[in-house]
């Protein structure tokens, strides 16, 4: 599978087992360097070194209702989409298709991985007969929202990241193909 960049070839291909450390890693770097932005407390630390580790993208690569879908270039791997089939959205609109990971290395954006990734998961949801893929982003990124609304979709409620005792709110977006 191959997507078009104004600048250069983006390939794109399904992820593999041996794949699993390279994105924990890349997710560690995504999500730090996305939701923290005052310091690194021990809960967060914590969320991190239990959640985003290569057993667990191991399990997730074995589990049939888990989709990778990887961004490679020349050295490795630069982005990465993960569908969940099955979830429905927790309020609003949607199919049971969750883009329930989309990941771009902060130095290789605005390149259009996270567009072909992104174009990639929604004919993906077409495949599977799940048309309206949707997804849970911070609230308060707004620039993710914008790349998602401009991508297509819709805000179509709200809902909440819960670490602890503490809630985040996030923004719900649902895909909306434009009429044919």
């Amino acid at each position: 599978m191959v997507a078009d960049s104004a600048a250069a070839k983006i390939s794109l291909r399904p992820a593999c087992q041996s794949d699993a450390a390279s994105l924990a890693a890349l997710s560690i770097e995504v999500w730090l360097g996305t939701y923290l932005h005052h310091g690194i407390s021990k809960r967060f630390a914590d969320y991190v070194f239990e959640t985003l580790t290569p057993d667990r993208f191991t399990q997730h690569l074995q589990t049939s209702s888990e989709i990778f879908i990887l961004s490679q270039n020349q050295e490795g791997i630069d982005g990465f989409l993960r569908l969940s089939r099955g979830g429905e959205p927790p309020t609003g609109p949607g199919s049971a298709l969750e883009i329930a990971t989309l990941y771009v290395q902060p130095r290789h954006q605005g390149r259009g991985i996270g567009q072909a990734l992104l174009q990639a998961a929604v004919q993906r949801g077409q495949d599977l007969d799940a048309p309206r893929p949707w997804l849970a982003t911070n609230a308060q990124n707004t620039k993710a929202i914008g790349f998602y609304q401009r991508m297509g979709f819709a805000i179509t409620g709200e809902t909440s990241f819960c670490l602890g005792t503490e809630s985040y709110p996030n923004t719900l977006l649902t895909y909306c193909p434009a009429p044919v």
